[in-house]
């Protein structure tokens, strides 16, 4: 065989082992194994409950288990330093609430960075507060609630899930937008809290629609506002303190999903899209918005501006409430 004849077949087997060669080094399709979805809650909670429904729809649409992991402690910050320090590979999620806008405020030296650190996928879902009162005060709706408040400046209690979260700090901005000014009790948890306020010894509450809903509608508190800017169907005729009272307030709570910062975002998008995909399932709404909770879709992009405006509002709100840093 001549030179010539054994150099064109060389270069012709060279040719048709590209494709395999290529093909060889291009990255596997995402998920190839379990998913590990990292909450900062405990089982049985409110957000484990919605988190393991998305989670095991997201399972059956992926064809990879999608394994609940809650790492509860620190407010939130053992999980979520957690996913931060994962490698970036799409089979660690965080799936986090309102707290993780809240915890830079509150803490001085935190193990991570939330926007250096974690990349924005999906927020699946918006939880409304309602403000309460006990069924003891001698008021019927929130104008006069207002009205009752200033008359007794200092002399109302309220209860909070907690120092520093969502049902401390929302009701820290309705103070500061009214220039009002009440005695906060915090509680471990909002449910001790709730068992108060029914009892009379405080007289208002904030807390998510989802948890609060069974007491409002057998009477035994008395819901004055919807804390945000429009009202909900599960309580058509409860006004939002947004519509007029204090306009453009809101202050719901969410979950929202996020992964280490690094992940390619061809994952990003493939597990943004699946949770659009989970979310617009007419059996989850079916099963979570008669409680109160939105399921809605939307991009990373709209994720990641939604966290950084969530951060100012928070941050402002621990600074209304006087809570320094530790």
């Amino acid at each position: 065989m001549s030179f010539q004849r054994r150099h064109i077949l060389a270069a012709a087997g060279a040719l048709a082992a590209m494709p395999l060669a290529r093909a060889a080094d291009e990255p596997k399709a995402w998920p190839q194994k379990p998913i590990r979805l990292v909450l900062p809650y405990a089982a049985g909670g409110p957000t484990d409950v919605v988190a393991r429904a998305i989670g095991f729809r997201l399972s059956q649409l992926l064809g990879q288990p999608v394994v609940v992991d809650n790492r509860t402690g620190a407010s939130g910050n053992i999980a979520t330093e957690f996913v931060a320090r994962s490698a970036p590979d799409g089979y660690t999620v965080l799936y986090h609430s309102s707290g993780l806008a809240i915890s830079p405020a509150l803490h001085k030296n935190l193990p991570y960075d939330t926007l250096r650190d974690l990349a924005p996928v999906a927020l699946p879902a918006l939880i409304p507060t309602v403000l309460m009162a006990s069924p003891s005060l001698p008021v019927a709706n929130i104008e006069e609630f207002v009205q009752y408040m200033k008359a007794r400046p200092g002399k109302l209690a309220y209860g909070s899930g907690g120092q520093g979260n969502v049902t401390h700090l929302g009701v820290a901005l309705f103070l500061q937008a009214l220039k009002l000014d009440a005695m906060h009790v915090p509680y471990k948890g909002t449910a001790p809290a709730m068992a108060d306020l029914m009892s009379g010894q405080t007289q208002f509450l904030l807390d998510a629609v989802n948890s609060s809903l069974p007491f409002i509608r057998d009477g035994r508190v008395r819901a004055l506002a919807v804390a945000g800017k429009a009202r909900i169907g599960v309580l058509p005729g409860v006004p939002a303190l947004g519509e007029s009272l204090i306009p453009g307030f809101d202050a719901p709570t969410w979950h929202g999903l996020l992964v280490p910062k690094g992940t390619p975002p061809a994952i990003v998008k493939a597990l943004n899209e699946a949770v659009s995909k989970v979310v617009a399932d007419p059996s989850l709404r079916g099963q979570f918005e008669p409680q109160g909770v939105l399921l809605q879709s939307s991009t990373p992009e709209q994720f990641g501006t939604y966290l950084r405006a969530e951060l100012k509002r928070w941050a402002g709100a621990v600074q209304a409430a006087g809570i320094e840093a530790e």
